[in-house]
């Protein structure tokens, strides 16, 4: 249970961060977003960070698919930039939806899981902490016009459904 839990949130936060470089190449001049677009890519270089020691410690095999997961990221992030900033911000709005919800489905199976041993009580803590954090983002999104998006719903439901598609693939290769 925990190979493909930790390979799968390696992955998605390798995504994330790519994202966010790539969101950083276009609007990094911004001067009202480029700290709000920082902070986000620190905090997702920390979570990349934790997942890396965490493969480590655990002996998980990463995903074979990280250079993937890294372009695929950086196009999305630079992409919808290029749209605008609305459009960049529709992005986060949507990764953030849904790996709340993938962190959420962790959670409810990590607390499932009888006479948890310290490991998966530290892993737990570790998923909610960097839940809470991409809701955080998720709500900045909102707050600064990602609804406003040229096409909205539909660039929010492909991101969306990019999303959950990479999930699937990261948990098995």
């Amino acid at each position: 249970m925990l190979d493909p839990l930790i390979r799968v949130d390696q992955a998605g936060e390798v995504g994330a961060y790519y994202i966010y470089k790539g969101q950083m190449a276009v609007l990094g001049n911004d001067v009202k977003l480029r700290p709000i677009l920082q902070e986000m890519w620190d905090q997702e270089e920390q979570h990349l960070a934790r997942f890396n020691e965490l493969v480590g410690e655990h002996r998980v095999r990463p995903s074979l698919l990280r250079p993937l997961w890294e372009v695929a990221g950086y196009a999305v992030g630079y992409g919808t930039a290029m749209i605008g900033k609305e459009a960049a911000m529709a992005c986060t709005e949507a990764v953030e939806t849904v790996i709340g919800n993938h962190y959420d489905d962790q959670l409810r199976e990590l607390v499932a899981i009888e006479n948890p041993n310290q490991e998966l009580k530290e892993l737990s803590e570790t998923v909610a902490k960097f839940r809470d954090e991409e809701l955080e983002h998720h709500d900045i999104a909102i707050a600064h016009d990602a609804q406003r998006a040229p096409f909205h719903s539909a660039l929010k439901a492909v991101i969306m459904q990019g999303c959950k598609t990479a999930i699937w693939v990261a948990s098995r290769v």
